[in-house]
């Protein structure tokens, strides 16, 4: 009995109880979601435009140009040969008012600067005699 002064023992652990098969893991990757950030996008300027990407110009993987061709805006005053514009005449001035009542600038019609010039005279002459509106109606 000296044995069972010179080592304490300890209580026997309970039997293990076989342990349900672990699920399957799956070696694939979740997808990533989609990012969402405030900050600059991918392309190296400011409002996400192609130029910086690889592939070439215009940013197509490919490395051929852009597909996109934007035609040169013609005077319409020019190839119709219109030399004066009336203020009387609301429907052609119409057709260069926006709907708020803005005129719309040339860059826009693709009218040339002199004929820009007398239409907007035009349109201010034509909204005086209340031909055109200041303004949107409400």
């Amino acid at each position: 009995m000296a044995d069972e002064t010179t080592k304490p023992t300890a209580p026997e652990a309970p039997a293990e109880t076989p342990a349900a098969p672990a699920p399957a893991v799956s070696t694939e990757a979740p997808a990533p979601a989609p990012r969402r950030s405030s900050g600059p996008r991918p392309g190296g300027r400011p409002g996400g435009r192609p130029g910086g990407r690889p592939g070439g110009p215009g940013g197509r993987e490919g490395g051929g140009p852009r597909k996109f061709f934007r035609r040169k805006k013609v005077c319409k005053f020019c190839t119709d040969k219109i030399d004066s514009i009336n203020y009387k005449d609301v429907r052609l001035l119409a057709q260069f008012v926006a709907e708020s009542g803005k005129i719309i600038p040339r860059r826009l019609t693709g009218v040339c600067t002199p004929h820009q010039r007398r239409l907007s005279e035009a349109i201010k002459q034509a909204r005086n005699i209340a031909l055109l509106p200041f303004s949107a109606k409400r």
